[in-house]
């Protein structure tokens, strides 16, 4: 198959707009698309069509096609099934990873749990379980509350912090990020 045969599709996710991905595309990937209602592109390093998700389940479900002005460029907008990109993560056009502590923490949070160690709180609940951990997480949300109905402000943010660090530990045990909770949020927020 000759290079000007393909025609670039780029993907995006329809409820966030987020690009997701870029392919390329042939009329007859292009057909099993529409057919299918799955994204299919032309494998330029396999030679033959290949559909998103056909190894790892991770579909893009497609809600919409559309060609540029100039008819040599698709905007597919899908629903995710799971991660578009090969790497693990939502999209393939993640510049950086996620900034600030709390992505920090949650960073420092899996490496207990990757690499335990004995002197580490982390470790040791990751060892005794989920039903620990859960536990944990009702415990001081509760204690978030009561330090909020009592108006003490700085053993809220305590209590917060307490809370914050156990539900990391909890999306850990789960094998969860963050990032799930924010595109779910997001999700939901473009909704409205």
């Amino acid at each position: 198959m000759k290079q000007q045969e393909l025609i670039p599709a780029i993907i995006q996710h329809a409820e966030t707009n987020q690009v997701l991905m870029l392919g390329y595309m042939n009329d007859e990937s292009l057909a099993k698309t529409k057919e299918e209602g799955k994204v299919t592109f032309y494998s330029r390093s396999k030679k033959r069509l290949w559909t998103k998700g056909e190894t790892s389940g991770n579909f893009l479900n497609v809600t919409s096609i559309q060609e540029d002005c100039d008819n040599d460029t698709y905007l597919i907008k899908v629903i995710p099934e799971g991660d578009t990109c090969h790497k693990g993560t939502y999209t393939c056009f993640r510049e950086k990873e996620p900034t600030g502590f709390l992505h920090e923490l949650q960073g420092v949070i899996q490496s207990r749990k990757d690499n335990p160690s004995e002197k580490s709180y982390t470790t040791e609940l990751f060892q005794k379980g989920t039903k620990k951990i859960a536990q944990k997480v009702g415990e001081e949300a509760t204690e978030v509350i009561l330090e909020a109905m009592d108006g003490k402000k700085d053993l809220l943010i305590e209590e917060s912090s307490d809370l914050l660090y156990h539900f990391l530990v909890l999306l850990a045990d789960q094998g969860l990020k963050l990032e799930d909770v924010e595109a779910k949020l997001m999700e939901r927020h473009l909704k409205k």
